[in-house]
């Protein structure tokens, strides 16, 4: 397996993979970083604690680490996804299946990493990997468990057993949608889940902002053609929980920021990583637009980062709305 990106949670999957006995090449397009990582054998930057298991391989060579990959893994963030899928692109065989454990709507397009992954590489096995998982926790072997999507039942199975094993278990399904979804529209409920708790809202508010933000993502998620079940699942309902109530979630400390008064560019330089909710706001509610689903909560958060309007008039407008049925 090749896994392309040596993020935290790149980092966290190809130490996963090789812990599992499987040989591994982390590729990452910084070269002082790589030669750091093979020399410490641990990624100091992202994930100073995980040591790399020995059958893990760090390169910049991105023909030779794609030279004999059977499966390439890319986890890069949303916005560098299609250019990363060009740049391997000339260095696959057509053997080659892909997986991606990116997460969001396209920004300019507005297309999920699947439309994507057809668009530039053309019909091939494709998975995709989601679900409530911390990369720290991950790399630090915590018992945890995710979402393996595929439409290729075969693949999602091997892709699934490769990850599984004494701390990590792999669950498999055939709604790449769905899960896409869910991944995309948790990021942005989790600013607003922080953005409460920055003001010093309490409990309720958060399990209020969880069930109606789960409401909305599975609106859209329909809408599109996604299964209701699948927001239920570990990609939907389990990483929406995880990302809005632990500040392990970059996602909710920008949030928590912004509801303690900093500005958006302050909150963004304390993180020093990126933040997917920012853009996926923006990119969610065109979305959702184009096909006429309302997402208040999306919209709001849309307006406090966008629109600069001010947190308690936001959630002023969220109170104020109109009394509806639940299931709406």
């Amino acid at each position: 397996m090749t896994v392309i990106g040596a993020g935290s949670w790149g980092t966290a999957l190809a130490i996963l993979l090789a812990r599992e006995g499987h040989p591994t090449v982390l590729w990452s397009r910084d070269r002082a970083q790589a030669a750091a990582m093979q020399e410490s054998r641990r990624n100091a930057r992202y994930l100073p604690a995980a040591e790399f298991p020995v059958n893990l391989q760090v390169s910049t060579d991105l023909a030779a680490a794609l030279a004999h990959a059977r499966d390439a893994l890319i986890a890069v963030p949303s916005h560098a996804f299609r250019s990363t899928l060009q740049k391997i692109q000339p260095h696959l065989s057509a053997e080659v299946r892909i997986a991606w454990a990116t997460k969001g709507f396209e920004h300019a397009s507005g297309k999920l990493p699947h439309q994507v992954v057809r668009e530039v590489l053309g019909d091939r096995p494709g998975a995709v990997l989601s679900g409530p998982t911390f990369a720290q926790e991950v790399g630090a072997g915590l018992p945890t468990a995710m979402t393996v999507a595929s439409t290729d039942d075969v693949f999602a199975r091997e892709l699934a057993t490769n990850l599984s094993g004494p701390t990590f278990r792999a669950y498999t399904q055939s709604d790449i949608l769905g899960v896409e979804v869910g991944g995309a529209v948790k990021n942005v409920i989790a600013i607003g889940s922080g953005i409460a708790d920055g003001m010093g809202f309490g409990s309720n508010t958060r399990v209020a902002l969880i069930t109606r933000g789960l409401a909305e993502m599975m609106r859209l998620g329909v809408k599109l053609g996604a299964q209701r079940e699948t927001f239920m699942g570990l990609a939907g309902l389990g990483d929406l929980v995880l990302t809005c109530t632990d500040d392990q979630s970059r996602n909710r400390r920008f949030g928590m920021a912004l509801g303690r008064g900093e500005s958006a560019d302050q909150a963004q330089s304390a993180i020093h990583q990126v933040v997917e909710g920012v853009p996926a706001a923006r990119a969610v509610c065109a979305v959702a637009r184009g096909v006429d689903v309302e997402m208040p909560i999306c919209n709001e958060i849309y307006r406090i980062m966008y629109e600069s309007k001010p947190v308690r008039a936001a959630v002023q407008a969220l109170m104020g709305r109109e009394v509806r049925s639940e299931s709406e």
